[in-house]
């Protein structure tokens, strides 16, 4: 046989010990994850590399800055996107998480800000209070509509605050009949959104406590948060 009918052996990189053709297999498997991400294990069960070698693959890929670590806002465990993507909110948890974490200091600031000009406006609709969010500039990154919908939808499973449909006379003249208002709960206008026995609850806090189901994407069972609500 000659050298040219040969099979070529995959070249090794001398720094890492690790064959190119590994690496790259496992670079090509997280790139094609896109924003989603992927763990460890599930590159060793598609990629079929056995996992001490995955794990080499995912220590030099690192190194060169070719992927990302990154934590997964509802579940354990480490995964890895290329580096050239973004995470997606389904595994960022979106605006509402801070490297992985619920950011409850950003939530709780929103909530006090979005009380208050409810107690300021007496009844206020989701968008009224966005303009007055963009008017006043009250945060230091600029919140969309939905984020404050959220945050009021929150408030009102606190009962900070009450949901109610305008009748379109009285304090609701300016609001069209039928459109979904917010309003404070008589004899509650003094109650801030760090009161009350949901405050040290994670669900308390959580903006998207409404699209919690037991068999959803965000649920109680993956729920790091709340597992250790439970545990503690």
């Amino acid at each position: 046989m000659s050298q040219s009918q040969k099979r070529k052996r995959p070249e090794s990189n001398p720094a890492s010990g690790l064959a190119e053709s590994d690496q790259q297999v496992v670079l090509n498997f997280i790139k094609s994850k896109g924003e989603d991400a992927t763990t460890k294990r599930n590159i060793q069960e598609e990629t079929k590399v056995p996992t001490q070698i995955v794990t080499k693959c995912i220590n030099n890929l690192l190194a060169l800055s070719l992927i990302k670590k990154i934590p997964h806002a509802h579940f354990k465990g480490d995964y890895y996107i290329a580096a050239e993507f973004k995470a997606s909110n389904a595994v960022s948890g979106g605006e509402w998480y801070l490297d992985g974490k619920l950011d409850t200091q950003f939530i709780n600031e929103l909530k006090n800000a979005c009380l208050h000009i409810v107690k300021s406006l007496k009844v206020a609709t989701a968008e009224g209070v966005h303009e007055v969010f963009k008017k006043r500039r009250l945060t230091n990154v600029e919140c969309t509509s939905q984020q404050i919908s959220e945050i009021l939808g929150s408030m009102v499973l606190e009962n900070f605050i009450i949901e109610v449909k305008s009748s379109g006379h009285g304090e609701y003249h300016s609001i069209p009949v039928g459109n979904v208002c917010y309003r404070c709960p008589v004899g509650n206008l003094e109650q801030g959104p760090d009161r009350g026995a949901m405050a040290s609850i994670p669900c308390g806090v959580c903006p998207r406590i409404r699209e919690c189901t037991p068999d959803g994407l965000i649920s109680p069972t993956t729920c790091v948060y709340y597992t250790k609500w439970l545990d503690f």
